[in-house]
């Protein structure tokens, strides 16, 4: 049964395009490549300070996970840009390097202007990570004037080989991506059947179980909306017929994303039989044919609405993989890219741009960590700076940094503590220590996207066999690493909550009024009358906007968090899950040119709920309800979709404030009816 289920469907489930492996095959090749060709400088042509070596490793980092741009050309400019900038603050560094209280000085403003050089964009963000990184390792290595111009190919090394591994050896390529992606999307809906599956042979379905299968929809989720991403769109984002290639590519997504989880919705009232799904994991169409006469059979019981759902998935599982067999034989030569023609943002200088105001934390976050990292030691101060830094990047509120700065300062207790036991099994033995290094460089960056702590995890290990091999390592400077780590964790979690504190509950409710915002324009749409590519848009709008509300919580359901209940948490964002597969039912099922008197009423009562939950922001993750399992919920598969769509919209928004009494029927009618059809 499970024959087709190989390692490489296994690892495109796990690493949508496998973008998480190309991200680090290209650092750790960038920074293998970079490395022997200063160090065959070194031996054949001329010796070469510390410092490029350092340096050369640092900005391979850098130029494999912070250069963003699109486009190879452009890419190729941000990493020269940082590559000046890398040079001018080396320089800068060593210039001042007798007049240390002004070289520390200047470091906090090569960090201000490193960290308000992000309002620029993505390539703001890379030269501004090139100048920090750079500066960090010139203050840290401490060449002199002369050995400059030897020091300088260590950046150009790093730029020069981090263009040819990104451009050539691992070059982009959104088609390639795309094929991948939808791989990965078929690979998750095989682990969601191989799980329904086991409950169908089992004949049980417990708590654990349903639990599962909410995050196999979610992983589900973010495969799809990671595929979608890579099919080319119009300027207008809406595709104007389903003749174009690209559209007929998005509406079999669209159909495989919503067939799975209609297929979970109705798993949990009951289960399909096991014969029926062992089919559709074989696609035998025999068997097949035999439940579509069945399902027409039972089609008012609640198993011939299961049925129907596994059929469907069937059915839009074998349209997915006819896309992906089409994919791999034309790689999808018949989708014209489209050119990114998005005019520039304007540029904001106000402390009402969130950047900025992250700028001025990060510079205090780090004059703090520079203070009380110089009382621990006055050589190894950097590493508290290094880690205030660090803390608030790709972060949105202060329940992100503390959690980030938590999973720093832990990743490197526990990193240094079992590479501190490698360290001393391979002593003196760099033939197994250098293999065993560049394999964590590729876990660190393999897992960073998943796990900042697992990243610092194996980076704290390449620091333990890095010192081995150089003869440093002590107990007590891995100690003062842990310390100097503490310190910078600490002050930028105190500067986060103390100054410009962006509240998880803030960021959560502008999270919260985008998805309101998405919800009101599927549902006015509607009402005017719009159908087809246009809904099917505005639904994954929706979708995109409820991963965003997912992230904006989590701080609050973290296992740390002492200001919630993580399990009100999940059952909240349970609700706007429910409320969003209803509106993919609802923008797939509403096929009318006009809408009725009785439509009007439940988009209207719709509309009132939506614009009063919106009102309130993220209050309804503070209330306590009554754990509400969504039993009944028949498929809109042989009854008016649209009507079922907007009810179960309806009825969703009533359970984020249990008390509402505004729609046009009583609580808990909308499952009655369901039943009823």
């Amino acid at each position: 049964m499970f024959s087709g289920f190989q390692f490489r469907d296994w690892l495109l489930a796990n690493d949508p395009a496998l973008s998480r492996l190309r991200m680090a095959s290209r650092v750790t090749l960038t920074i293998i490549l970079s490395f022997a060709i200063l160090f065959a400088i070194q031996m054949l042509i001329v010796p070469l300070p510390t410092a490029a070596f350092g340096l050369g490793i640092v900005l391979s980092i850098e130029g494999g996970i912070a250069v963003r741009d699109k486009g190879n050309s452009r890419q190729l400019e941000t990493r020269l840009l940082g590559c000046v900038a890398s040079l001018a603050v080396v320089g800068i560094a060593a210039g001042l390097e007798d007049r240390r209280l002004l070289s520390d000085l200047v470091f906090l403003v090569v960090i201000a202007i490193a960290s308000a050089g992000r309002v620029f964009g993505p390539r703001g963000f890379a030269i501004g990570m090139f100048a920090f990184t750079s500066y960090f390792m010139g203050a840290y290595f401490k060449p002199s004037l002369g050995q400059l111009p030897y020091v300088a190919a260590g950046p150009i090394v790093a730029v020069l080989v981090g263009h040819v591994v990104r451009a050539v050896l691992l070059p982009d390529d959104w088609r390639r991506d795309l094929l991948r992606s939808l791989e990965s999307v078929r690979g998750r809906i095989n682990q969601i059947l191989f799980k329904l599956a086991a409950l169908a042979g089992s004949g049980h379905i417990g708590e654990a179980d349903r639990q599962e299968l909410s995050q196999l929809e979610d992983r589900l989720k973010e495969v799809v909306l990671m595929a979608e991403s890579f099919i080319p769109r119009p300027p207008a984002g809406v595709f104007d017929g389903s003749a174009d290639p690209a559209a007929e590519l998005a509406i079999r997504l669209f159909d495989a994303h919503l067939a799975a989880e209609s297929a979970i919705v109705v798993s949990f009232q009951d289960l399909p039989p096991f014969a029926l799904v062992h089919a559709v994991i074989e696609a035998d169409r025999e068997e097949l044919t035999t439940y579509e006469e069945m399902a027409e059979a039972i089609k008012d019981e609640p198993q011939g609405e299961t049925v129907r759902a596994l059929l469907w998935l069937g059915e839009s599982r074998r349209q997915l993989t006819q896309a992906i067999g089409e994919g791999q034989a034309s790689g999808f030569a018949g989708i014209d890219a489209v050119k990114d023609t998005a005019p520039p943002e304007k540029i904001d200088f106000s402390f009402a741009n969130p950047l900025l105001r992250s700028a001025l934390q990060i510079t205090l976050a780090s004059a703090l960590a520079m203070g009380f990292g110089l009382l621990l030691s006055r050589e190894r101060w950097f590493w508290a700076v290094l880690a205030a830094f660090l803390v608030f990047t790709n972060t949105n509120s202060r329940g992100d940094t503390a959690m980030k700065a938590l999973s720093r300062s832990l990743g490197t207790v526990f990193g240094i503590a079992i590479g501190l036991v490698l360290a001393t099994l391979i002593s003196g033995q760099p033939v197994i220590a250098i293999p065993v290094a560049a394999v964590c460089i590729f876990l660190a960056f393999y897992f960073l996207q998943v796990s900042y702590a697992t990243m610092t995890f194996f980076i704290s290990i390449v620091l333990c066999l890095v010192y081995g091999m150089t003869g440093v390592l002590t107990l007590d400077l891995l100690q003062l690493r842990i310390g100097e780590t503490v310190i910078g964790a600490v002050a930028g979690t105190a500067v986060a909550f103390l100054v410009f504190p962006a509240r998880t509950r803030g960021a959560l409710d502008a999270a919260l009024a985008r998805w309101f915002q998405a919800l009101d324009g599927l549902l006015a749409a509607i009402s005017e009358g719009k159908s087809g590519f246009e809904l099917i848009a505005l639904s994954q709008k929706i979708d995109a906007c409820y991963r965003d509300v997912t992230v904006a919580a989590k701080p609050l359901g973290s296992s740390w968090s002492v200001v919630t209940r993580p399990g009100q948490i999940r059952q909240t964002l349970a609700v706007f899950l429910s409320c969003t597969y209803w509106s993919r039912i609802l923008a797939k099922s509403y096929k009318a040119p006009a809408v009725g008197d009785d439509l009007k009423k439940l988009i209207a009562a719709d509309l009132a709920l939506t614009k009063d939950a919106a009102a309130q922001g993220s209050a309804c993750f503070f209330i306590e309800r009554r754990a509400s399992r969504t039993t009944g919920r028949h498929l809109p598969l042989s009854r008016d979709g649209a009507r079922l769509g907007l009810e179960m919209i309806g009825s969703a928004l009533e359970r984020l404030y249990p008390q509402a009494d505004v729609l046009p029927f009583a609580p808990g009618e909308v499952i009655a009816r369901s039943k009823q059809g």
